[in-house]
C-alpha cells in the first residue's frame, strides 16, 4: 500500500525559542500585512517555488555585479590599451552569460508536471549545469592556449597600474559573485547553482593572473605573466574537477548516505513501523524525492496501515532537509508464502541480489 501524498509545512524553517524584540514584532506584522497568508494547504507557498525565485534573484544579483565589473574594467583597458586585460574583460562578460541556461533552467522547473513530464521539469537544472562544466573546461583551453601564446610570443604591457587596478576589481568582483551563487545553491539544493558559482571562481583567478603578471612585469620578468597564466590554469582545472564531480553525482542521483540512514532512523521511531525495507531518494531539481518500504502488523486493516503510512511520509517530511515527496509502501509481518513472489521473476538476479532485506525491531516483533 503506498502513502498517498498530503500537503505539509515548512520544514526549513529553524524554531526560535527567544522572545522577539518590539522592532522585530513590528517588522513581523510588516510581512504579514504584505504577504497575507493562512493555514489552509491550498494557500501555502511551496518549497521548490521559493527556492527557484532564491536562485533567480541570486542569477540577477550576480548578473548585474559581474556586469558592472565588466564595465570598470573595458573602462581601464580604454585608458590602458592592454590587450591582455581586454581579453580578461571580453572573458568575464561572456561568461556571466552562464546565468541565462541556469536561468532558464529555474524557469522551467517552475512549470507543472504533466502526463510526459511526470516529475516536473526538475532536471533542467541539470543539463544547465552541464553546459556550466563545458564552460569552464573551455575557460581552462583558453586561458592555457593563452598562457602558452605568450611564451612563444612575449607582449609588452603598458600601464601597469590601471591594469592591476581592472584586475582586482575583475578578481572582486567574481569571488564576491562566487561566494554569493555557492552559498545560494548549497541553501537550495541546486548543484547547477554551485557550479555556476565555482565558474565565476576561476574568472577571478583569471583577473588575479592579470594582476600578478604585471607586478612581475613590472619587476622586469617578461616570462612571469604567461607562466602565472599556467598555473591559473592548473587552479581553473581543479575548480573543474569539484564541478563536474558535483553535476556529475546529480546526474547519477547520488544523495549523501546520511540522509538515507536518517530516513531509517526517522521511519523506524514511526509507531506502528515494525521495521524498514528498502529507502531511495533522488533530486528532481533543487528538491528530493524519496521511496520507502516499511513493515507493519499484518493484523492491520487497509485503513490503520494507510495512516501508518501516512504517519511515515510525514515524518520524513520533517526529518530530511529538501524533501518534497515521499511514496511509502506498506509491507506486512511475516504471514504463510511470500506476498511478493509474483514480482520476483521480473527483477534480475543482481538486483534482487542487492537489496537490503527487511529490518524489523526485535522489540516490536
Amino acid at each position: 500500500m503506498d502513502g498517498k501524498r498530503h500537503a505539509h509545512h515548512d520544514h526549513d524553517r529553524p524554531t526560535r525559542t527567544e522572545p522577539m524584540s518590539r522592532l522585530e514584532r513590528l517588522r513581523h506584522r510588516l510581512v504579514h500585512l504584505l504577504t497575507p497568508h493562512s493555514h489552509e494547504a491550498g494557500d501555502k507557498v511551496d518549497a521548490a517555488m521559493e527556492a527557484s525565485r532564491d536562485g533567480m534573484r541570486t542569477l540577477w544579483i550576480s548578473l548585474v555585479v559581474l556586469g558592472i565589473t565588466a564595465v570598470v574594467q573595458a573602462v581601464i583597458v580604454a585608458l590602458s590599451g592592454s590587450v591582455a586585460l581586454l581579453g580578461d574583460t571580453v572573458h568575464n562578460a561572456a561568461d556571466a552569460l552562464t546565468a541565462v541556461p541556469l536561468g532558464i533552467a529555474f524557469l522551467l522547473g517552475r512549470r507543472a508536471a504533466n502526463r510526459r513530464y511526470t516529475y516536473g521539469y526538475g532536471r533542467a537544472e541539470d543539463l544547465a549545469g552541464v553546459l556550466i562544466v563545458v564552460t569552464i573546461a573551455a575557460s581552462a583551453v583558453l586561458a592555457a592556449w593563452t598562457a602558452v601564446d605568450r611564451l612563444l610570443h612575449p607582449r609588452e604591457i603598458t600601464h601597469l597600474w590601471a591594469v592591476s587596478g581592472a584586475a582586482l576589481a575583475g578578481f572582486a568582483g567574481n569571488e564576491w559573485v562566487a561566494r554569493y551563487r555557492i552559498r545560494t545553491g548549497r541553501r537550495i539544493g541546486s548543484a547547477a547553482l554551485v557550479a555556476d558559482g565555482l565558474h565565476a571562481r576561476t574568472d577571478g583567478f583569471t583577473s588575479l593572473a592579470v594582476l600578478l603578471g604585471a607586478g612581475g612585469t613590472a619587476l622586469g620578468r617578461r616570462a612571469a605573466d604567461p607562466v602565472v597564466g599556467l598555473l591559473i590554469t592548473l587552479a581553473i582545472l581543479m575548480v573543474l574537477k569539484d564541478a563536474a564531480r558535483e553535476v556529475y553525482r546529480r546526474l547519477m542521483d547520488s544523495v549523501d548516505p546520511e540522509l538515507v540512514a536518517t530516513a531509517h532512523a526517522t521511519l523506524r521511531g514511526v509507531d506502528g513501523v515494525l521495521g524498514t525495507g528498502q529507502v531511495r531518494m533522488r533530486w528532481i531539481g533543487h528538491a528530493l524525492r524519496a521511496e520507502a518500504d516499511i513493515v507493519v502488523d499484518a493484523r492491520l486493516t487497509v485503513v490503520e496501515a494507510h495512516r501508518i503510512a501516512v504517519a511515515a511520509e510525514h515524518a520524513l517530511l520533517h526529518a530530511v532537509p529538501r524533501l518534497s515527496a515521499a511514496t511509502v509502501h506498506t509491507d506486512h509481518t511475516t504471514v504463510e508464502g511470500d506476498p511478493h513472489a509474483a514480482l520476483h521473476h521480473h527483477a534480475p538476479e543482481s538486483v534482487r541480489a542487492a537489496l537490503p532485506p527487511v529490518s524489523v525491531s526485535p522489540s516490536r516483533q
